[in-house]
């Protein structure tokens, strides 16, 4: 998009219209930012034990976030205790690992679960680290009601994007229609969904690809809910959104005010949502961890500033800001810190927040706008064409579009064309060493004799008698969430747990 325009639209005032009215290009809400209420200001964070994670959750609340966000490390997002034998190498490595009920206390001990609000970076287990976190909440005498909070349960973005999957499709969105089902009588405050365009973007595709997979997605979710007999103005007001954030500020911005009309028309004119917060796109954001480096990597603290820029620029909910050291390792609390306050300077002395809408009227960006909505509308055309997104996954077609987009990137890189500081341009002077966090290699060995005690000391037989229940629920159309939160009452694992569904339903194998 390197097209110029300056002269208006002659229909620009019109097509505007003001914030917090449909299509909500312009922002969700009437004031926005601009009465002191700002984003929700997240971290997130989690790396070896739970107790160690806890330590750096109370570390940044006293920092001044506003809400935690919890990254789990690969064997929990895959539903597998730690001394199972595809955990070894990877227990406590990329997030927390989480397997039992005593696990989930210790995360979030001291921590009053009525008075923040948790983002939980989890999808085909999604159901299972909700049950716990409720169980934990329920011993905190804190009600479903008083729980706000998001789990991401989008399992279609693992199949195109990141792996973490554990089951086929059908059964995958099962669960989460059944999460729906449950949050909605029982923790209606809870955010059930957050559609990943992010984990899409940071695969490679371009702004274009991420607005329509997400939103193919977000479709695919509402028919899921639709057909299981959920009404659409109880479901869709709890349906987020989670984006990425890249370097070009103004496609950024625009990016997001394209997302939320588009999708406030499919939801109106598709769906026939009648509520305007059930056509509302609500979204986080987390600045683009693919664009950070590892050389030089102090410059990754100026593109996490301007990303974040354009993130509240165009009006997001919620922001997580990348550390300096992520192409490196895990952050340190000081670049932990730093990229909180890279949100705190924003919010209180950029000014930015001043205006509900500063960038409203711009020829330029509503010129982007346009583009950027026909090239998404076409794609978005081609999903629907196939049949919808699960079709178009099972066909391959989404992964070949965002493995071509990857491709022709690392080929400008490569060739020059595409300017990357200090990787193939500016990269004289001398390179800077700096601090990185590491995972204790004994965390793994601790872990497997935690969970091999847990086992011991519960109730065997009601646990036994618990599994047995949800696997043959499973065969059923009960909604299975009270009967994970039973399983986990009882002392299951995690493991344990998926362990009966993978019995049952079996797992997903990607094809080629």
């Amino acid at each position: 998009m390197k097209a110029r325009y300056d002269e208006p639209p002659e229909d620009l005032p019109r097509r505007l219209g003001r914030p917090g009215e449909y299509p909500f290009t312009r922002g969700i809400y009437p004031s926005m930012y601009s009465e002191g209420r700002h984003w929700t200001m997240r971290q997130y964070a989690g790396f070896g034990s739970a107790k160690a994670s806890n330590e750096r959750y109370h570390y940044l609340l006293n920092q001044g976030v506003s809400g935690l966000s919890v990254a789990f490390d690969l064997p929990t997002q895959l539903g597998l205790d730690p001394d199972h034998p595809h955990a070894e190498g990877e227990v406590g490595k990329v997030g927390v690992s989480i397997a039992t009920l005593d696990d989930m206390r210790t995360l979030f001990e001291g921590i009053p679960l009525d008075k923040v609000t948790t983002s939980m970076t989890i999808n085909a287990p999604a159901m299972m680290l909700l049950a716990l976190y409720l169980l934990v909440a329920e011993e905190q005498g804190v009600v479903g009601r008083q729980i706000r909070g998001t789990v991401q349960n989008d399992i279609l973005k693992e199949y195109v994007a990141r792996g973490t999957y554990i089951y086929p499709p059908q059964p995958s969105m099962r669960l989460i229609t059944d999460l729906f089902a449950f949050c909605a009588e029982h923790v209606p405050a809870w955010n059930t969904i957050s559609v990943s365009g992010y984990h899409i973007r940071e695969a490679g595709a371009v702004a274009a690809q991420e607005i329509a997979f997400t939103l193919a997605n977000a479709k695919e979710y509402v028919r899921a809910a639709l057909r299981s007999g959920l009404d659409i103005e109880t479901f869709a007001p709890r349906l987020s959104f989670f984006f990425a954030c890249h370097n070009n500020i103004l496609e950024e911005v625009a990016k997001f005010r394209v997302a939320r009309r588009m999708w406030a028309g499919i939801m109106r004119n598709e769906f026939g949502a009648e509520s305007e917060k059930a056509m509302m796109l609500r979204f986080h954001t987390q600045t683009g961890g693919s664009t950070l480096t590892a050389q030089q990597p102090e410059n990754n603290v100026v593109r996490t500033a301007y990303q974040a820029l354009a993130a509240v620029l165009g009006g997001t909910q919620s922001l997580h800001t990348n550390a300096k050291d992520e192409a490196l390792g895990l952050p340190t609390p000081e670049s932990a810190r730093t990229a909180l306050r890279t949100q705190q300077i924003l919010a209180h002395e950029s000014g930015i927040t001043d205006a509900v809408d500063p960038l409203a009227g711009s020829y330029y960006l509503e010129h982007l706008c346009d583009e950027l909505e026909h090239e998404a509308q076409a794609i978005l055309g081609q999903v629907e064409a196939l049949g919808g997104s699960v079709r178009a996954i099972e066909v391959g077609f989404i992964q070949q579009e965002i493995e071509e987009a990857a491709y022709r990137f690392q080929r400008e890189v490569e060739q020059g064309t595409r300017v990357v500081v200090g990787v193939n341009a500016f990269q004289g002077g001398e390179e800077t060493v700096i601090p990185v966090q590491a995972v204790d290699p004994g965390v793994q060995l601790e872990r497997e004799r935690e969970v091999q005690a847990y086992r011991q000391k519960r109730n065997g037989a009601a646990s036994a008698a618990a599994l047995s229940a949800l696997r043959e629920a499973a065969g059923t159309d009960t909604n299975l969430f009270p009967l994970v939160l039973e399983a986990f009452r009882s002392g299951a694992t995690l493991g344990e747990v998926c362990g009966e569904l993978r019995r049952e339903w079996g797992e997903y194998a990607a094809s080629g």
